[in-house]
């Protein structure tokens, strides 16, 4: 059975570390009554970006564990990885005012552009449980801790956590066993 490759092992794990520390960080920033620029806004941020990055790494990663003439698959990660670059061009006029000032995000773009990154990844993730690679759990789960952090910005540790936790099955040294075809019923 073919290993995971590193990237993916890694990334799987790195990602939803860096969303886990955002949110905590975006919690201890509001402690004081607001958020706002600052240390632990930017250092929150920082996290944020870095995360989202990881996560279009992961996307690329994981399309490559799919058959290559998938275009389903690549579809995926193309919306995967528009959904991280708005995200990343939202996150980066958080942290810079000018840059804000001097590109401004349009607001149909701010506001469902992102929405493409878990689209595409619960798709590529749908496409491996398919492909029996993943347990049906981990598009589960991952949407989850999407539903989550859409409810309410602050359940952003709970849903990276819930992410962490879908991921598990990325961050194995080999795929999971294909699962057992299951037996036909008999009509007797």
């Amino acid at each position: 059975m073919a290993s995971n490759p590193v990237i993916i092992r890694r990334v799987a794990l790195a990602a939803p570390i860096l969303l886990l520390l955002y949110g905590v960080l975006r919690f201890a920033d509001g402690l004081d009554g607001h958020r706002g620029p600052g240390v632990l806004w930017n250092a929150g941020h920082a996290a944020f970006f870095a995360a989202m990055a990881l996560f279009g790494v992961l996307a690329a990663g994981v399309r490559g564990l799919l058959p290559q003439r998938n275009h389903l698959a690549t579809g995926a990660t193309a919306l995967t990885l528009a959904g991280v670059l708005c995200f990343l061009w939202v996150i980066t006029g958080d942290l810079s005012a000018t840059l804000k000032d001097a590109a401004p995000i349009p607001a149909p773009l701010e506001t469902a552009g992102p929405m493409l990154f878990p689209l595409g990844l619960l798709t590529l993730f749908g496409l491996l449980v398919a492909a029996r690679r993943l347990p049906v759990w981990t598009p589960l789960l991952f949407g989850a801790g999407i539903v989550a952090i859409t409810v309410d910005l602050d359940l952003l540790p709970f849903a990276a956590l819930t992410i962490l936790a879908a991921l598990a099955p990325l961050r194995r040294d080999t795929h999971p066993r294909p699962l057992r075809p299951r037996p036909a019923m008999l009509l007797h």
